[in-house]
């Protein structure tokens, strides 16, 4: 299927005035004074052999929080801070898992990807709840019509350039690191918007097995309909074996195709990584050795990539 027909099944977005803007939104809503959001759905986005929850949460701004792919809500739970009591908790940052228009495609939503943080007694295996995560069993506790409150949006680090249309991303995700992604995607693939999206999205997904796969089903649709335009593997750490017979994860898939990766970074690319904080090490080795059978200088490449605003992280 070309760009061409697939472009004509594109989905349209109001308002389209969302593309005027020349800067992004930034911290329209502090934490001292911030919006008051509306939950319109809460959904569960993994199998029953996954490990832990993850969901999908859908949140009616209505129009007054814009934002734009790859920036980050703030999120504050109700209840009083216990560090400073008579304080509200502090702030939980959540990358926005939707595109500017949101998943009804009407620029009033905003979607978040939330696994639940739960806290298992070493001694008893039994769930603590006093030592839960607070803010994430919060919103995927929250039934449609509950209130949120939201601050930001915030961040410049992982926004789409879109300033030419053929350049490659290559995209790596662990778990819900996958949300900036999610939005990226259906803006180059979905949406009918001024971005003509034209070079190769590359997404690499780490999760624990099959039933941890997020999104899954759009990707693979996009698969079908831009096999030119987009590549997508997954590392089930559980599931599949790395060459060394360990664990798959990420780093092995990028291993694995290094010599395809480092020309697209030689080319232009832009690579992305957005996930828990303990991806980077194992990645960063990876790249490094690669580097090195290559006869290049890793410390050197990543400063160039660096200076020439390629490499994007946005870790937790």
């Amino acid at each position: 299927m070309s760009v061409q027909q697939a472009s004509k099944s594109k989905v349209a977005v109001s308002p389209l005035e969302l593309e005027n803007a020349k800067e992004p939104p930034l911290n329209l809503f502090k934490p001292k004074e911030p919006y008051t959001a509306t939950i319109v759905s809460v959904e569960r986005l993994v199998g029953p052999k996954a490990p832990g929850e993850t969901c999908h949460i859908v949140i009616d701004h209505g129009g007054n929080v814009p934002y734009w792919e790859g920036q980050s809500y703030g999120v504050i739970p109700p209840g009083e801070n216990p560090k400073k009591p008579g304080s509200p908790h502090n702030v939980r940052l959540y990358s926005i898992a939707s595109t500017r228009y949101g998943d009804s495609f009407d620029g009033k939503t905003a979607s978040l990807c939330v696994r639940r943080a739960v806290y298992y007694d070493p001694e008893t295996g039994k769930e603590d709840h006093s030592k839960n995560g607070v803010c994430s069993n919060f919103l995927c506790n929250t039934k449609p019509g509950d209130k949120v409150q939201i601050t930001g949006p915030s961040g410049k680090i992982m926004l789409l350039p879109e300033d030419n249309p053929n350049a490659n991303h290559i995209m790596i995700a662990t778990g819900t690191g996958v949300a900036p992604f999610r939005g990226y995607l259906r803006r180059m693939f979905m949406e009918d918007v001024t971005f003509k999206f034209r070079g190769l999205a590359w997404l690499f997904l780490g999760v624990a097995n099959a039933d941890s796969l997020l999104y899954d089903d759009e990707f693979t649709k996009y698969l079908q309909d831009f096999p030119d335009h987009f590549r997508y593997d997954g590392a089930l750490s559980r599931e599949q074996k790395n060459k060394s017979g360990g664990k798959m994860y990420v780093q092995d898939k990028i291993e694995e195709y290094s010599d395809e990766i480092f020309k697209l970074l030689d080319d232009g690319a832009h690579i992305y990584f957005c996930g828990l904080k303990g991806m980077m090490p194992g990645i960063q080795e990876t790249l490094k050795r690669v580097a090195e059978k290559r006869g290049e200088n890793w410390d050197e490449k990543l400063s160039q990539l660096k200076k020439k605003k390629q490499w994007h992280v946005e870790v937790y």
